[in-house]
């Protein structure tokens, strides 16, 4: 995984929503669009930063008509909390208007928005995709035995004192563990637990109070040590210990069973350290927020380069599953972002949470093409 906003270097998800029950409402904007047509489109590129957009027929999409887009309406109606510029009127018909079927809402879409190609100012138009996950995590209140691995919240003097110590120092030397005592949120079993959290930015801990109860809490970002980030996969690709095929979540963890004399060196490889602040979780389907403040969508949700594509703009995908030729192709929200994620044709997907979501995120990095849509008209 890398690394995003809310995730730190790094994560994020919310559940795709139900929309059984709801009723559509009358809509006064444009008329519905017709088929696509195979023809270019006339007007101009638009030129961003770090990208360029060439403006495409519907028809370039690769599996436009078969996407479940209807699915892609609770992103956009949260992604319309917060909308790009220009995206003020769109959102406002958006949010009177319900798809009854995944042909409505492509139809809806076609008519107010223009799919344009995203390339590199130098015009390519392949990228990579990878992918991230909200962990789910273990925890005790107090530490105790087999819970021995802190998390914790910024220290007092963070601001202070940049860059803060690097991990290596916060677990060796007296004058880190003082400034952090009494910061400890919680405690988990195994280190690699602890740096996934770091690495994802957020997570879910399956807390133990002490009173015997357990219940479902947040960990949401809360800053970092201003120390650089350092993949531990790249660190074991180079010491020669895993193949870069093999430098997955999975194959990381199973080097450190077989390795654990040596997990300390891998952890303090990466000298980044985060904290993290402790939130409710009262509706378990939401997932964290991205960097547009809105929470993700398992699925639904990427991070971007905002300096190629801006928060709250629909992207449609090309790429593949993970270690598999099955197409991804779908219609997607722009509602992240990452310290790794920079470029034109760069996204990072949001799987979600659980087992599944953590397999499918480790195992990502695929060849990626993009289209953004964006609205025809100017909306203020």
């Amino acid at each position: 995984m890398i690394e995003v906003s809310w995730r730190a270097l790094v994560t994020g998800a919310a559940i795709l929503g139900s929309l059984a029950g709801c009723g559509s409402l009358v809509d006064d904007g444009p008329p519905p669009a017709p088929a696509p047509s195979a023809s270019a489109p006339a007007g101009p590129a638009i030129v961003r930063a770090r990208s360029r957009w060439v403006p495409v027929d519907w028809a370039e999409l690769p599996g436009w008509q078969q996407d479940a887009t209807r699915e892609l309406w609770p992103a956009l109606q949260r992604g319309c909390d917060r909308p790009a510029p220009g995206w003020q009127g769109m959102c406002t018909a958006a949010r009177g208007f319900v798809p009854a079927s995944d042909a409505q809402a492509r139809e809806w879409l076609q008519a107010r928005l223009q799919p344009y190609r995203v390339e590199s100012p130098e015009g390519a138009a392949d990228g990579l995709i990878t992918g991230y996950f909200e962990p789910l995590v273990e925890a005790q209140r107090l530490p105790r035995a087999g819970f021995r691995v802190p998390l914790h919240a910024p220290p007092d003097d963070l601001g202070a004192r940049k860059p803060w110590w690097t991990r290596q120092q916060i677990d060796s030397l007296p004058a880190a563990q003082a400034a952090l005592r009494g910061r400890e949120l919680a405690w988990v079993a195994d280190p690699l637990d602890a740096l996934l959290l770091q690495v994802q930015g957020s997570g879910r801990l399956l807390l133990a109070e002490p009173n015997g109860t357990r219940r479902l809490v947040r960990l949401a970002y809360a800053g970092h040590n201003d120390q650089p980030y350092k993949s531990v996969g790249r660190w074991l690709i180079e010491q020669g210990e895993l193949k870069p095929e093999q430098a997955s979540w999975p194959g990381i963890r199973a080097w450190a069973r077989a390795n654990p004399k040596r997990v300390n060196e891998l952890l303090w490889s990466n000298p980044r350290y985060v904290f993290f602040r402790e939130e409710p979780l009262p509706d378990p389907a939401l997932g964290p927020r991205g960097a547009q403040a809105v929470p993700l969508t398992p699925g639904r949700s990427i991070a971007v380069d905002p300096q190629s594509i801006p928060y709250g703009t629909p992207v449609w995908l090309d790429a593949t599953e993970p270690l598999s030729s099955t197409p991804l192709r779908r219609l997607v929200m722009a509602q992240d972002t990452g310290s790794a994620i920079t470029g034109a044709v760069r996204a990072d997907y949001f799987w979600g949470w659980g087992e599944e979501a953590e397999a499918q995120a480790g195992r990502m990095k695929q060849p990626l093409r993009l289209w953004v849509l964006w609205p025809k008209w100017p909306s203020g």
